[in-house]
C-alpha cells in the first residue's frame, strides 16, 4: 500500500536537509579561517634576487664553475669546492638570494665584521662559507681608474639604491672583510635594466668609474629596497692588474665577462626555490627603468660617495609581502562566509502557507 506524501513531512525533511548542508559549508568556512590564520601566522619569509654579475660574485661564479662540473656537481675552483662541501649546492643554485630581510639600510653596526658576504648570516640559505678570507676565489680582472658597466642581477625587481664600495689600498685578502676595509666610491638611484626578471639575463646596468687601485680587492654592494626592509649583499672578488673583465679561477681557462655570463645560458635553474615574499605585484615593475623597447638605454641616477637615508622604509614597516599575506587571508575568508550566505539565501525553505 502507498503511503501518501505529507507536505508537512516533506518541509521537515527538506529543513534537516538544509541545516546539514548548512554545517558542512560551516566547517568548510571555518577551515578556511584556520587556514587564513595560518597563513596570517607565518613569519615573512624571504629570499631570492640580486648579486653582481660583473664584476661576479662569489655565489654567482662558484654556480657558474658548478655548471660546468655539473656531472659531478662540484665546481673545481678551490674556494667553491670547500663551500659546497661544507653547505652542499642549494646556496649556489639560489645564488641570488644573499639576503637580510630586515636590514631597512643599515651596515656597519648592525652587519658584523666577517660576514659581510652572507649578509650577515640572515639569509634563507647557509651563505656562511662565502665570508672565508681566501685568495683563490674566482676573480675579474680591471684596471684601476678605468669605467667598467656594472652589472647586477635583476631576478625580482624592485626600486632602490645600490651603495658600491671597494676595499681600500693594502687590503689584505687572506684577512676576513670588515666595514674598516671599505671605501664607499659610489651610490647609484633605481638604476635602468636590460632583460626580463626571473632570468639570469636579467640585470640592472649602471657605469661604474674604478678607485685607483692595485692588487687583489673586494668590490661589495648593498642593495637598498625602497618599498621593504630587505637588503642585498654582494662581494665580487677583483684583481686591478690592467685587466679589461677576464675571469680566471674557473673551469675553462680565462673567460670575458660575457663568456662567463653566457656559460650556462638558457638552462633552467630548476633548483632554485622561490622563498621571497613580497612579489605578488614584481611582473608590474618589470619596466622601470627599461627602455629596451626602443633599444635605448636611460640613464641611471649615480651620486658619487653619498650616504643612503633608509628613511624612506621606517623600521617596523610591514613590507608588502605581509600586507599582501593579510589581504589574501582576508579574501579567502571573505569568500568561504560569502558561499555560505548565499548558500543558505538560496536554499531558505519558503513558507508555510
Amino acid at each position: 500500500m502507498t503511503i501518501p506524501r505529507s507536505p508537512l513531512l516533506d518541509r521537515v525533511r527538506s529543513r534537516l536537509r538544509t541545516s546539514v548542508r548548512a554545517r558542512r559549508l560551516a566547517s568548510l568556512a571555518g577551515a578556511t579561517g584556520i587556514a587564513a590564520a595560518a597563513v596570517l601566522a607565518v613569519p615573512g619569509s624571504a629570499a631570492a634576487h640580486g648579486v653582481a654579475m660583473m664584476p661576479g660574485s662569489r655565489t654567482y661564479l662558484c654556480y657558474k664553475d658548478l655548471l660546468a662540473n655539473s656531472s659531478t656537481q662540484m665546481p673545481t675552483n678551490p674556494a667553491c669546492k670547500a663551500v659546497v662541501q661544507e653547505a652542499g649546492t642549494t646556496p649556489l643554485y639560489n645564488w641570488f638570494a644573499v639576503l637580510d630581510s630586515n636590514a631597512g639600510g643599515r651596515g656597519e653596526g648592525y652587519v658584523e665584521d666577517g660576514t659581510l658576504c652572507s649578509a650577515g648570516d640572515r639569509s634563507p640559505y647557509d651563505f656562511s662559507p662565502y665570508n672565508a678570507a681566501r685568495t683563490d676565489w674566482p676573480v675579474t680582472h680591471l684596471t684601476g681608474g678605468a669605467t667598467i658597466e656594472v652589472n647586477y642581477s635583476n631576478w625580482a625587481h624592485h626600486p632602490g639604491e645600490f651603495k658600491v664600495y671597494v676595499t681600500k689600498e693594502g687590503f689584505d685578502a687572506g684577512e676576513p672583510l670588515g666595514w674598516s676595509d671599505l671605501e664607499n666610491v659610489q651610490t647609484v638611484q633605481n638604476p635602468p635594466q636590460e632583460g626580463g626578471p626571473g632570468s639570469e639575463s636579467g640585470h640592472y646596468y649602471w657605469d661604474l668609474q674604478l678607485p685607483e687601485r692595485t692588487g687583489q680587492h673586494i668590490l661589495f654592494v648593498q642593495w637598498i629596497r625602497s618599498d621593504s626592509q630587505e637588503n642585498f649583499f654582494s662581494c665580487s672578488d677583483v684583481v686591478f692588474d690592467g685587466g679589461n673583465g677576464e675571469v680566471t679561477g674557473l673551469t675553462g681557462g680565462e673567460p670575458s665577462g660575457a663568456a662567463v655570463t653566457a656559460l650556462g645560458a638558457g638552462e633552467e635553474n630548476t633548483k632554485a626555490e622561490a622563498v621571497h615574499e613580497g612579489h605578488e605585484g614584481h611582473e608590474g615593475h618589470a619596466g622601470h627603468g627599461d627602455d629596451s623597447s626602443t633599444g635605448s638605454r636611460p640613464v641611471a641616477d649615480v651620486t658619487p660617495g653619498i650616504e643612503s637615508a633608509a628613511s624612506e622604509s621606517p623600521m617596523g614597516s610591514p613590507g608588502p609581502g605581509l600586507v599582501g599575506a593579510l589581504a589574501g587571508a582576508g579574501a579567502v575568508t571573505l569568500a568561504g562566509g560569502t558561499v555560505l550566505h548565499l548558500y543558505l539565501r538560496h536554499r531558505r525553505p519558503t513558507t508555510d502557507q
